[in-house]
């Protein structure tokens, strides 16, 4: 019988792979993190526009209507909700209306959001 000979292993190109593997996952989870956040600020964006659309019919932020953003806003878990440099009281027709939403995303992150459009009440 003709033996063959044992080929020497590498360890070190194993633990290698091993290594990068380890690293692609966690950018890949951080990926996912991020890209979750992208999308809830985006969500943040529309829910502006279409409180900011009520807005210029009614020429400002009315209670009701900063409440139920209010509550829509810890719908998507952000927490230390401030609206301060919105228009809250009654603007006339042609003013600017400004909604401002100043917060927070997962204890983190800080979102802030800024429209402004004229009333056409």
């Amino acid at each position: 019988m003709t033996g063959r000979k044992k080929e020497a292993g590498n360890v070190g190109e194993i633990l290698t792979m091993g290594l990068c593997i380890l690293a692609l996952t966690a950018v890949m989870i951080s990926y996912m993190e991020n890209v979750q956040l992208i999308a809830k600020k985006a969500e943040v964006g529309q829910l502006a526009r279409c409180y900011l659309l009520k807005m210029e019919t009614v020429g400002y932020l009315a209670a009701q209507d900063q409440t139920q953003l209010t509550a829509e806003l810890e719908k998507l878990g952000m927490t230390g909700i401030d609206y301060e440099g919105s228009t809250l009281n009654p603007a006339g027709y042609g003013n600017d209306v400004v909604l401002q939403i100043h917060g927070r995303l997962g204890e983190t992150y800080e979102i802030y959001e800024k429209r402004v459009s004229t009333a056409k009440n």
